[in-house]
């Protein structure tokens, strides 16, 4: 009897044990197009919704009728990565913008208004910069005035020894908030959030160069 039993258990042990891991394996999440639900790749395309302020993914053919739309309901968002290696802000500058810590977006907007964001184990938290501490900084680099207003953005890191910039598209300042929200622990952050923020500027830094 307890031959039989070990017999007919290890021969339907294994098959069930399969049947169970199929049925609990998670289902591959794949992104879709928020206008048409088609399957998007990784490197898609983003549209701001202007209504809603928010981004949308985006396949190529939705992206592509909204390239060179200005005042339609959505706006596709530029790839651009520029590292600004000559902006001038210094120590004092950037106490004038009054941000409470050394890694920031600052986007335009539409209305005029200029919105600066960081990430935080939360997401991205807004504050509002006095206007004339933004003027009298894109007075000094005139490049600032040229950012296209909700989609584009100068990003600053001076969380190293050495302060970087660069002008990039939403999407990739939101890329940085998610991948803080992902990787932070407890108080500080932990040595992971920190390493993927490292690596996230050192790719940045790369695009650049290679466009």
């Amino acid at each position: 009897m307890n031959a039989m039993n070990g017999t007919l258990g290890n021969s339907v042990r294994p098959a069930s044990l399969i049947a169970l891991r199929r049925f609990l394996k998670p289902r591959e999440v794949r992104e879709r197009c928020d206008l048409c639900s088609a399957e998007v790749g990784p490197a898609h395309s983003h549209l701001f919704e202007l209504a809603s302020r928010r981004l949308l993914c985006a396949c190529d053919p939705c992206a592509i009728l909204f390239s060179n739309a200005t005042a339609a309901k959505y706006q596709r968002v530029p790839q651009r990565v520029e590292y600004l290696a000559d902006l001038r802000l210094d120590e004092l500058q950037w106490q004038s913008l009054q941000l409470p810590i050394n890694l920031a977006f600052f986007v335009p907007g539409s209305t005029g208004r200029v919105v600066a964001l960081y990430p935080s184990p939360g997401g991205a938290t807004e504050a509002l910069p006095p206007p004339d501490a933004w003027a009298s900084l894109v007075e000094e680099n005139p490049i600032l005035g040229a950012l296209k207003p909700d989609i584009e953005a100068l990003l600053v890191n001076r969380l190293g020894t050495k302060a970087v910039h660069f002008i990039v598209s939403i999407d990739k300042c939101y890329a940085l908030v998610g991948l803080v929200r992902m990787h932070w622990r407890g108080l500080s952050g932990g040595n992971a959030v920190w390493q993927e923020i490292d690596r996230f500027f050192a790719e940045l830094q790369t695009l650049s160069e290679t466009r």
